[in-house]
This record gives structure tokens, C-alpha cells and sequence, in this order.
């Protein structure tokens, strides 16, 4: 449990220096004198433009180095917020530059403080507040794993793997109040290149609610709102459209359904020829009609070479089922096509089209559908297990980086049931280490056993 305490002084920084360790940009700051490690005050955003001024955040002095011009200063400032020429301001004033690394943690609230009088010769420097500020160390900008690796890569002078994503999410930031889609990116950016914390769930944005309505427009009986059959018919068939071109198909325009149309044909990655039916039940001579509609529009030879699905309510009726065994026709429920949207949404990369089609056979699927979703929440888990362990081995061991095989005698104590070999560990490690996850770091060795991984944030599987 953590205490809480009370902090009588505050640090006085500007405003972009306090908001940048918020963000966790930087871990360091540039107080005018020298801080004591394990100090612990308030930071105290300088405005000179305004009366009062919010508290958010407090910090722990960490460590304190001093500068000079001899010091690799290029290099600090790819680590830090400040470019050469502040740091060569400061050199010329002072002779010296007091770098601080700070462990910043949020307030349970803001705190309102009037405006310290004289502020601008409090800049770099402490002031008592008016009142005491209660704090804990409940909720820290960064974790400590990630922490102590940027406190390692700024110590030891490690230039930052990444300066072209830092770049890009300075741009998104100007950006990402009024757009959605930026503040994701900007967000993920952030989490991969260790400035942020993942968060600890995985739930739909509101931009995907629309998944959400795909059973319900294509199930009659557990639809709220009232339509014709045909509006509802024509609903059920665009939120399928939208479904399977968000699960990755390449759904084909030309083919809008209608009196005498098909409803959905996809090309790519393999052909996929669609029936979409809404209702309380997928109508007798459904299967018929999909193949009636396949061989006028595509042709014999390509609509015996295309996958075939039929999308609707219910159970499929015994003569459905039937022609669907005959002519190699799949069948699901429009819940289950919401299922792999919902999969889709939650791990974007999670869904395999090639390996999907597998699971296409004829007949009633929903239950080979599930068992692919299963199969994949599994691996999902597995890794979600894996980044874990490498999390808690390195603060057990307390190192910065691990190698497979000492991850491998971990795994082999923490989930001892599963069998898992060192070479199929490794090979989940490359894969979560990867820039397009960014689940972990990796430090390549001469071969792969003597290469090193680290952590660098969580996947949520709830």
C-alpha cells in the first residue's frame, strides 16, 4: 500500500520542461543548484502570464550529475527536450549545468496555487507553497522497468534507437486534442519508444461501435429498431461489407447485391463469393440463390474456384445445409462475424486470412469459427505471458536485459505445465521485439542465443 505524505516546497520549472515530464518525454530537468538523491518535492509550472497555477505532478530526485562544456552534450541533448545552444547559454552564465534525473508521479488531484510572488527568480530553483501538497507514489508517470531503462540510456550515453518516431510524435501531439486517430498513434509511439505506460486494457475505440450493431442488424428477433425487410436486408448487407473489408478482404464495388445481384464478392487475398440474409432465420433455398447469383455474375470456372459464405440468424434450415455440403458452401451466424471483427479491433494483427480460409469447410461453422478465435486468444495470451516474464525476471534479477535461455529457465519455473522450447521462445521474443509491436527491445548478439531482450510494454488480453 502506499503512504501518503506532504510536500512543502515545489521545484519551479517552465512550463514546457513540467509538461514534457508529464508526458514522459524526459526524465531529467535543470535545476540551478544541486538536488539531493531521494528528494522529494512538488513541480511548480512557471506561466508568468497567469495568476494562479495548477500542481499536477510531484518528483524524486533520482540522481544529480554536473556538467560542463567538456560533457558529450550533443548526445544529452538527443536524450533530453533541450537543444545545444540552451545548453550552451547555461555553460556561459554559470560555468556548469546541474542535470536531474526525476521519477515524476501524478496527484491524486490537481492542486490550485496562487502565483508565487517574484516567480521569475524562483525559475530552477525551490519555493514554499502556501499549503502543504499530499502525495504518494501511486501513480508514476512511467513504471519502473521503463524508467530505470531511460535512466540507463541517458547515464551511460546511449543515443536513441528511434529519433524519426520522436519527430513524428512531436508533429501528431500539435494534433491529437481534435483528432482521434492521432492521439492513437501519438499514444502508441509514445508507449514503444518508452515514454508512456500501455494501457492496461483492451476495449473497442468509440470510432469501432459500429461493430458492436453487426449481430443485431443481421438477427431480426434481437433488433430494437423497426424496418422494412428490405431496408434491414440492405443494412445487414453494408455492415457485412464494411466488416469483411475491415477484417482485410478486398471487397470488390462492383458488386452491391439488390434484385438479382450478389451481395458480396471478394478478390483478394483469395476469392470469397458472399450471401448476406437478415432476418429471424437464414430462408430455404438460401444456398440455391448463392449459387444461382455466383455462376451468372462470375462465371462457372471462377465461382467454383471462389470460397463461399452465406451470413444470417439462426441455425441453416436442412435443405441449407444440405446444398451447402454439395456445393462446399460455409455458413455462420452474424454473431460470429461480429466475434472476428471484435478480434480484429482489439489485435489488429491477430487475424490470418490464408489461415482462416482453412477453417471455411462446409456446412454450419460457427463452432470451427470459435475454435479459431480460441486458438488465436491463446497465442495472444502466450504472449501476453512471455512480455510478463521478461518483466519480472529483469526486476527480480534487477538487469536491464535478459537472454533467451535464462528466459527460458524462468518460463520453465513460472509455468511449468506448459512445454515451450528454448528456439520457440525465442522466435515469439523476435517476433514481440519486432518495430511493428514493440513489445519488447532486443540487443542483437553474434547469434541468437546471445541475444539480449527487454521490456518495454504490457499486451492486455481482457
Amino acid at each position: 500500500m502506499n503512504q501518503s505524505f506532504s510536500l512543502p516546497t515545489a521545484l519551479c520549472l517552465p512550463v514546457p520542461d513540467v509538461e514534457a515530464l508529464i508526458q514522459g518525454r524526459t526524465i531529467a530537468a535543470l535545476p540551478k543548484m544541486f538536488l539531493r538523491p531521494g528528494q522529494r518535492f512538488s513541480l511548480y509550472p512557471v506561466n508568468f502570464s497567469s495568476n494562479i497555477t495548477f500542481i499536477k505532478v510531484w518528483a524524486k530526485c533520482e540522481l544529480c550529475q554536473i556538467l560542463d562544456k567538456t560533457a558529450p552534450l550533443d548526445i544529452i541533448s538527443k536524450l533530453t527536450i533541450w537543444n545545444l545552444q540552451t545548453f550552451a547559454e547555461i555553460i556561459e552564465k554559470h560555468q556548469n549545468i546541474f542535470l536531474a534525473y526525476l521519477r515524476v508521479y501524478h496527484l491524486d488531484k490537481p492542486y490550485e496555487i496562487p502565483a508565487i510572488p517574484n516567480i521569475e527568480n524562483k525559475l530552477g530553483k525551490f519555493a514554499p507553497l502556501l499549503y502543504n501538497i499530499s502525495a504518494s507514489e501511486a501513480k508514476p508517470v512511467l513504471n519502473e522497468q521503463i524508467f530505470l531503462q531511460r535512466k540507463y540510456q541517458l547515464e551511460n550515453l546511449e543515443p536513441p534507437l528511434h529519433p524519426e518516431l520522436a519527430e513524428l510524435q512531436t508533429a501528431l501531439s500539435q494534433i491529437a486534442n481534435n483528432n482521434p486517430a492521432a492521439e492513437q498513434l501519438e499514444n502508441d509511439i509514445k508507449v514503444f519508444l518508452g515514454w508512456g505506460n500501455a494501457a492496461t486494457t483492451n476495449t473497442l475505440n468509440s470510432d469501432l461501435d459500429w461493430i458492436k450493431t453487426i449481430a443485431a442488424l443481421g438477427d431480426r428477433s434481437i433488433e430494437e429498431e423497426k424496418k422494412s425487410n428490405y431496408q434491414a436486408g440492405t443494412d445487414f448487407e453494408n455492415i457485412s461489407r464494411q466488416s469483411l473489408d475491415f477484417l482485410g478482404f478486398k471487397v470488390e464495388t462492383a458488386y452491391k447485391g439488390g434484385a438479382g445481384g450478389l451481395d458480396l464478392y471478394c478478390s483478394q487475398p483469395y476469392p470469397l463469393v458472399c450471401e448476406c440474409k437478415a432476418g429471424k432465420s437464414i430462408p430455404s433455398g438460401t444456398v440455391e440463390e448463392l449459387i444461382k447469383l455466383g455462376g451468372m455474375h462470375l462465371g462457372r470456372e471462377q465461382f467454383i474456384n471462389s470460397s463461399k459464405l452465406v451470413i444470417g440468424p439462426g441455425k441453416a434450415t436442412s435443405d441449407n445445409l444440405k446444398s451447402s455440403k454439395e456445393w462446399k458452401v460455409s455458413i455462420i451466424k452474424a454473431m460470429t462475424l461480429q466475434k472476428l471483427v471484435e478480434l480484429k479491433a482489439k489485435y489488429p494483427g491477430a487475424i490470418n486470412l490464408i489461415e482462416l480460409k482453412e477453417y471455411l469447410e462446409p456446412g454450419q461453422i460457427d463452432d470451427k469459427i470459435n475454435e479459431y478465435i480460441d486458438k488465436i486468444e491463446q497465442e495472444i495470451k502466450l504472449r501476453s505471458q512471455i512480455i510478463q516474464l521478461v518483466k519480472k525476471h529483469l526486476e527480480k534479477t534487477v538487469t536491464k536485459n535478459a537472454k533467451v535461455g535464462e528466459l527460458s529457465i524462468a518460463y520453465l519455473y513460472e509455468y511449468s505445465p506448459q512445454n515451450l522450447e528454448e528456439r520457440e521462445l525465442y522466435e515469439i521474443l523476435i517476433e514481440l521485439s519486432s518495430p511493428l509491436t514493440g513489445y519488447l527491445g532486443r540487443i542483437k548478439g553474434d547469434f541468437w542465443k546471445q541475444d539480449q531482450f527487454y521490456y518495454l510494454r504490457d499486451l492486455p488480453t481482457n
